[in-house]
């Protein structure tokens, strides 16, 4: 006998893609009108189950890949599937397997990363740095208030009596059910994402720019000498930090009057500040998000920050790389809300460790004598003699770097660079030190330093990272604690000297500064200091500059090749990925409905970035 085959009722198509199943004659009638779905194995009864969807119409997977947004391409390599856990065809899933060998309970959030920044509670001031302000919620002896300078254009300001205490408002690192951190900024149904790059990619990037002789365009401010008797500062001899009323001013690039005025004049094609040019350069080892406005106007692109943003361009992170970051504490079940302040907190401690490296700046040079100071060719640009409290000793240095490829080519990048200080000839801890081009009027020769400070809070709290306690360790294992703060601020510590670099700095003196009481975060003391050569420091981390010019040559090619307009650079707050976004022009325009829609929608609880 021989074999037939049976009747095939061909499937119907839609648009010319084939559907699985049963055609629609062959449905009883019946069953025709009941929408059928694949069951599980002990539905036998049910007949006509659907063997397999090949083209999914789920629009979070159909466009993005996944509800975490990128290119279908990649939404594979997340390991994203649109019917895990939603009763599909995979019976497996009903099984598990028994696994009887103890296994060790680890701490921190997926990937050893730790929570962004919580809401803070910060004051604006008017015009030109305004004056005073009342502290942040929860009440401070002074405030830490942002002013203002030709509209958008802000500088920092720390009025007398310490910060105002920010409030964060996150998750808890290390609990099961752990939520996943928020952008900085939120993206809209009509931004258009053009790229994404992933850390891996980034970091093969390479190109070798000059930053030995680079053109010196401009000069302005001043510059106060450092004061080496700090130099002496030891665990058995501490100094306290005091709170100096200065006021020091980080306009955003498009709101430099200086950079629009050289932007006219030179044949430059990119323009940045050094603080963001080196979030930009050392972003592969970020872990908190943060973003970047990019503009393109003609053959020009401008760097820019967010006006309203407070983050990564403002505030200095603490143990951002650490394996177990701090973490918003749980708010105990007897003291109201109001009442509650947690000084260990992310959002916290950038706040404190923002203030500290600030008023350690202005500490430690001294204005005197009228040789103490090096007045530069023009004041300060953006200083107003209407202000109420004198600038600091900040030197702005406007430097050209060449990122051309082939001599054919011509691709300029302004930067607005900072030093903070002065010496005479080398510094006592080293030996010998090359000296900038500025003489004085004496004949002796000087050094531009830049200043910055390393920050304990606790070293027994969480969130510490395993740092050794400096008042027991630093003056007899000061290796031990740079190597421990290398490791835990690794993205901060980068920045400082690429910034230093890109300014010219010969010379970076790094203070350690702690807190008085492990429990008070109004008093600081500095333990100790130390001279790092900018170069050195960075080839001890392994910072790569060539690297970190690629990153940038990169993301201006991108961008050149659009149309005039604005973008986004944004880094992911869960992966190691950026994406540039076209934006329209009003994206970030301050509005005071959109900002309030921005801060009434959603669960507070579950934003773990800055937001304003």
């Amino acid at each position: 006998m021989g074999f037939k085959l049976p009747q095939f009722t061909e499937a119907s198509t839609s648009n010319g893609v084939p559907l699985f199943g049963p055609a629609p004659a062959a449905i009883p009638a019946e069953f025709t009108e009941i929408p059928y779905e694949s069951f599980s194995k002990s539905d036998r009864a049910l007949a006509f189950p659907r063997p397999a969807d090949w083209f999914s119409s789920d629009p979070a997977y159909a466009t993005s890949g996944g509800p975490s947004g990128g290119s279908k391409r990649n939404a594979g390599l997340r390991g994203a599937n649109p019917y895990e856990g939603a009763g599909g065809d995979d019976d497996e899933g009903a099984f598990s397997l028994v696994d009887k060998s103890t296994t060790s309970k680890t701490r921190g959030g997926p990937g050893g990363g730790g929570p962004g920044f919580g809401r803070g509670g910060y004051q604006r001031g008017g015009a030109r740095g305004g004056r005073g302000g009342a502290p942040g919620a929860g009440g401070g002896r002074g405030g830490y208030q942002r002013g203002g300078y030709g509209g958008r254009g802000r500088g920092t300001q720390v009025l007398r009596g310490g910060y105002g205490s920010y409030s964060y408002r996150g998750n808890r690192w290390g609990d099961q059910n752990t939520k996943t951190r928020t952008a900085t900024v939120q993206v809209r149904g009509d931004w258009e994402m053009l790229e994404e790059i992933e850390f891996p990619r980034l970091s093969k990037l390479r190109l070798d720019v000059d930053t030995d002789e680079p053109d010196e365009l401009a000069q302005y401010g001043f510059v106060c000498e450092y004061d080496k008797s700090y130099d002496r500062v030891s665990t058995r001899q501490p100094v306290p930090l005091q709170v100096i009323d200065r006021v020091h001013y980080n306009p955003t690039t498009s709101d430099d009057p200086v950079i629009q005025e050289l932007a006219g004049k030179s044949h430059a094609k990119v323009f940045a500040t050094d603080n963001i040019l080196s979030v930009l350069m050392c972003s592969t080892r970020s872990v908190y998000p943060w973003d970047i406005v990019v503009v393109k106007d003609g053959d020009r692109v401008y760097f820019d920050k967010r006006d309203e943003e407070e983050g990564p361009f403002d505030y200095l992170s603490v143990n951002e790389n650490a394996a177990d970051p701090p973490t918003e504490s749980e708010k105990p079940k007897d003291v109201r809300a109001q009442d509650f302040k947690d000084i260990n907190s992310p959002a916290a401690l950038a706040l404190e460790a923002t203030y500290v490296n600030n008023v350690f700046d202005w500490q430690v040079v001294r204005d005197d004598a009228p040789e103490s100071r090096i007045d530069f060719a023009h004041p300060n640009p953006f200083y107003s003699s209407e202000e109420v409290n004198p600038p600091a000793s900040c030197g702005y240095r406007y430097r050209k770097f060449d990122l051309s490829i082939n001599e054919e080519e011509s691709m300029d990048l302004v930067v607005r660079t900072e030093v903070d200080s002065f010496i005479r000839g080398a510094p006592a801890a080293t030996s010998t030190v090359s000296t900038s081009d500025y003489n004085r009027p004496d004949g002796s020769e000087i050094t531009y330093i830049t200043v910055k400070s390393l920050f304990e809070f606790d070293s027994r709290a969480p969130g510490a990272g395993g740092a050794p306690d400096w008042r027991t360790k630093l003056d007899t294992q000061r290796g031990a604690v740079i190597a421990t703060e290398m490791k835990n601020n690794s993205f901060k510590l980068a920045r400082f000297a690429v910034q230093s670099i890109l300014a010219g700095a010969e010379q970076m003196k790094m203070g350690y500064v702690s807190r008085a009481s492990a429990k008070d975060d109004t008093r600081h003391v500095v333990l100790g200091t130390q001279w790092y050569k900018p170069r050195d420091f960075a080839l001890q981390m392994n910072v790569n500059l060539a690297n970190g010019w690629g990153i940038v040559r990169t993301i201006v090619d991108l961008v050149m090749k659009q149309p005039d307009g604005k973008f986004c650079l944004i880094r992911d707050p869960n992966a190691p990925v950026i994406r540039l976004y076209r934006v329209p022009f009003d994206a970030f325009d301050a509005n005071e409905d959109g900002e309030e829609e921005r801060s009434s929608s959603g669960d507070e609880s579950d934003r773990d970035g800055f937001v304003v």
